[in-house]
């Protein structure tokens, strides 16, 4: 049963898990950051409060983290097949993944930015620090730890996300565990693809916190 190409077949799971995982949790920042720096910054305890702004990217990140991401993966599909040019696959699985990372991510953002000492900020402020020098200087750097710990715990949510992906074609190893350890009733394929995924996860996890570590001074 594992000849060449099922050991092919899985290293290539590996690679377009990794793939999807990679590039969602870079295209979900490139969203997501901005968005909880907004949120953050925006809120009545922000350096800039807007209620309004705040109540509107509030709804809608609320509305989009409710949705699950199986629903998510079939309604973004004109979406997906417009800016990919099809539905399935492991690079089409990134749009849905991404949409469904963004809020999560700045939902996260938000909440690191809202740990930080509000007296480092009165500080900068009492300098004569504007909004975008507290942001980039102040709020960003004194949150750092917390924001790789709150990417480490995003890159593990994309990852279970693009394995329930291969329930509709998403590629991977979800999608090679469904095709073979579901419907050929190949049980051994599937253990080694769930195995495998929490290898995965576990390697990123741990990488992580060595980095939030390495970036946190107080462990200097």
């Amino acid at each position: 049963m594992w000849t060449p190409e099922v050991r092919e077949m899985i290293i290539r799971g590996i690679g377009e898990t990794l793939y999807m995982t990679c590039f969602a949790t870079i295209f979900g920042y490139v969203f997501g950051l901005p968005w909880g720096i907004v949120l953050a910054v925006t809120d009545k305890d922000g350096i800039k409060p807007n209620g309004p702004l705040y109540r509107v990217l509030d709804v809608i990140t609320n509305i989009m983290r409710s949705i699950p991401f199986l629903i998510l993966l079939i309604l973004v599909i004109p979406i997906t097949r417009a800016i990919v040019g099809k539905s399935y696959g492991s690079t089409a699985t990134i749009v849905p993944l991404v949409i469904s990372a963004a809020p999560f991510i700045a939902r996260m953002v938000e909440s690191s930015l809202k740990e930080v000492d509000h007296g480092v900020i009165e500080a900068a402020q009492s300098m004569g620090a504007g909004p975008m020098q507290i942001i980039l200087k102040v709020l960003l750097v004194e949150a750092r730890v917390s924001l790789i710990t709150g990417a480490t715990i995003t890159f593990g949510t994309i990852l279970g996300y693009s394995a329930m992906a291969g329930t509709v074609g998403g590629g991977g190893l979800g999608d090679i565990a469904i095709r073979y350890g579901y419907y050929r009733y190949q049980a051994d394929i599937m253990i080694v693809t769930v195995v495998l995924l929490v290898l995965l996860q576990q390697i990123f996890s741990l990488l992580g916190m060595k980095l939030s570590v390495l970036m946190d001074k107080r462990h200097v």
